[in-house]
């Protein structure tokens, strides 16, 4: 028996009620605001600048802006740690971003370095767009086919609906913010899945096992006893991933960072959907079978 025994499922509607306003308020920031791709999904130019010397951000923003490259007004400009900056822009035309890299260093009289410029069509952003997305709904019928062959559909269900709760709080997160959207936000994404699906599994797996030898309790009691019993399991799995994630977000690289801040928020809300959305959907849904109601009706459940 687990020390724990908090009743999650009696707090089953306070649970259910925070995911739907963290789902809301996701789906309001993806409709008003929307994504902001990168431009491996858009097209555009990256300048990378090795060596800024002493310039600051506002002054490469004015001097790209001087440079009239299109897109920016928009630019998207990071530090990187050996004291550059990495340029995002809409411009199309990798020449005409060339000459203006060479303008921005001798205007704002950063040491000499080799121009560095990339420019990504839009016809190669929608390549990756699509498969992308390809690779996000191949993934989530994978998983409804092989929890679906192992366990039961209403768990295959139940599963497939965490990871979309999971997946808009993230996509939201980034849609509020305005964080860009790169293929490591998607790369993340599929990672994400891959750990919640784990703790919703190892939830459902304990529940499943109880319910074999179900005793004078409803389907209800037997689902919180079950979620008491992995709880601590649960704890100890999150934080030790938790914590070289935020690690990583916090003193990462730019292109860690960027991976490590899509898991950090998706492990987080993993971490809390397998036991106060998947649990309890689960179990109000498998209470509804007819040997299940009457165990409640006899037992009174919560």
């Amino acid at each position: 028996m687990s020390r724990f025994h908090i009743d999650f499922m009696g707090k089953r509607f306070w649970m259910l009620g925070f995911s739907a306003l963290l789902v809301v308020a996701g789906a309001a920031g993806l409709g008003v605001r929307g994504l902001n791709f990168g431009i491996e999904f858009r097209g555009g130019t990256v300048l990378t600048f090795e060596d800024a010397g002493e310039v600051g951000t506002e002054q490469l923003r004015a001097a790209v802006a001087e440079a009239g490259i299109e897109g920016a007004s928009n630019a998207n400009i990071q530090p990187t740690e050996g004291g550059g900056y990495i340029v995002r822009l809409s411009e199309p035309d990798a020449e005409k971003a060339s000459h203006a890299f060479q303008e921005i260093v001798a205007q704002l009289a950063m040491p000499a370095q080799d121009t560095n410029v990339t420019t990504i069509g839009p016809g190669w952003g929608r390549v990756v767009t699509n498969k992308a997305l390809l690779a996000l709904l191949v993934s989530v019928a994978m998983i409804l086919l092989v929890i679906t062959v192992g366990f039961e559909y209403k768990m295959s269900a139940t599963a497939v609906l965490t990871l979309v709760h999971d997946a808009c709080i993230v996509l939201g997160v980034y849609a509020i913010s305005g964080r860009e959207v790169t293929p490591n936000t998607f790369a993340a994404l599929l990672t994400i899945l891959g750990y919640s699906l784990y703790d919703t599994i190892v939830v459902f797996h304990r529940i499943r096992e109880n319910a074999q030898r179900i005793v004078k309790q409803s389907f209800m009691q037997m689902a919180n006893e079950s979620v008491n019993q992995v709880i601590v399991r649960s704890i100890n799995t999150s934080l030790t991933t938790l914590i070289p994630v935020a690690m990583l977000t916090a003193f990462g690289g730019e292109t860690l960072r960027d991976f490590a801040f899509a898991l950090l928020i998706g492990l987080l809300a993993g971490s809390y959907s397998s036991i106060g959305f998947a649990s309890p959907i689960y179990a109000m849904w498998k209470e509804r079978e007819p040997r299940f109601q009457a165990l409640k009706r006899k037992y009174d459940a919560a």
